[in-house]
């Protein structure tokens, strides 16, 4: 008979640093059940999960839970750990995180994928994991159940960024715009649904586009609720830029990265929420134009 072995939880040991929190090991997590988290701060399908990780942080600590994020970058200036500070500010992370800048930690737990939870129960025992969104209410019933625990369900109001896809009217996949990933690339005066296109001058990189001259534009033809881009710079100062939607200011369907009159400035490296649509989804075409160079793009994400 062939006995199988559940997988201990591998060593965090390889992470490069840690914020709030001391570095944690065997030692500081035996006896507790623990919920390691792999996140990147521009991931959308991250954004969205993050409100439920959030909420079972809070409910479950004092039963001896302790939920432990992993930041390994997808992107190169996703290494800043200042970035990664400031993302924890901004989704209220108070759980320990640790930056995995090397991979070594996404290398020890043979991981794929953003965001993937694991489920160590109290002996150190991976006992379940879920790759992406969803399952929320079964991954809560794992906590609970390692934990010895049984209540209702923590009830969590996911809003901005945060808030679930309209999946019924996402007609459009994630879009990079790096060389390594880029697809459906065309030409501005003929863009179908789904394509893109740029005017201006810019340099294409392994993961981005760069725009070398003011007044660059990259235009999306889309049918989505939200759309987001992933955006950094490399200019000292930040970058206003200006979204339109069928040639027009998005009004009311601008996103929380944008004013009714498609105003929004680039000041660090996240992902944008360009647009959020509140009336009938349908097919629009996106046109963001940046007033200074310097703006890099890596991929358009939507919900």
């Amino acid at each position: 008979m062939t006995v199988f072995e559940r997988p201990h939880m591998p060593s965090l040991g390889g992470a490069t640093g840690w914020l709030n929190s001391v570095p944690l090991g065997a030692a500081e997590l035996r006896g507790h059940v623990v919920l390691v988290d792999f996140w990147t701060l521009t991931c959308i399908n991250w954004l969205r999960t993050e409100p439920y990780v959030r909420a079972w942080s809070q409910a479950y600590r004092d039963d001896g839970l302790i939920v432990i994020g992993v930041h390994t970058p997808e992107f190169s200036f996703e290494h800043e750990l200042d970035l990664v500070r400031q993302a924890t500010t901004d989704r209220a992370i108070d759980y320990p995180v640790a930056a995995d800048n090397d991979y070594a930690v996404w290398d020890a737990f043979d991981n794929h994928y953003w965001p993937a939870l694991y489920f160590v129960d109290a002996e150190g025992i991976i006992r379940d994991h879920h790759f992406g969104e969803g399952r929320y209410e079964q991954s809560e019933r794992v906590i609970q159940r390692l934990l010895g625990v049984e209540r209702e369900l923590v009830s969590v109001e996911a809003l901005g960024v945060e808030a679930q896809a309209d999946w019924d009217h996402l007609q459009t996949p994630e879009t990079y715009l790096g060389d390594a990933r880029s697809e459906r690339f065309a030409s501005p005066e003929d863009l179908k649904l789904n394509h893109w296109a740029l005017a201006g001058e810019w340099t294409i990189g392994r993961e981005n586009a760069v725009l070398d001259e003011a007044d660059g534009s990259i235009a999306y033809r889309f049918h989505a609720r939200d759309a987001h881009l992933v955006l950094n710079h490399a200019a000292r100062d930040p970058i206003p830029f200006r979204v339109l939607l069928d040639g027009e200011a998005p009004g009311p369907s601008h996103g929380e990265d944008v004013d009714e009159d498609g105003n929004g400035i680039l000041r660090d490296g996240r992902l944008y929420q360009l647009v959020r649509q509140h009336d009938t989804v349908r097919e629009r075409t996106l046109q963001i134009t940046f007033l200074q160079p310097g703006a890099e793009a890596y991929v358009f994400t939507f919900g």
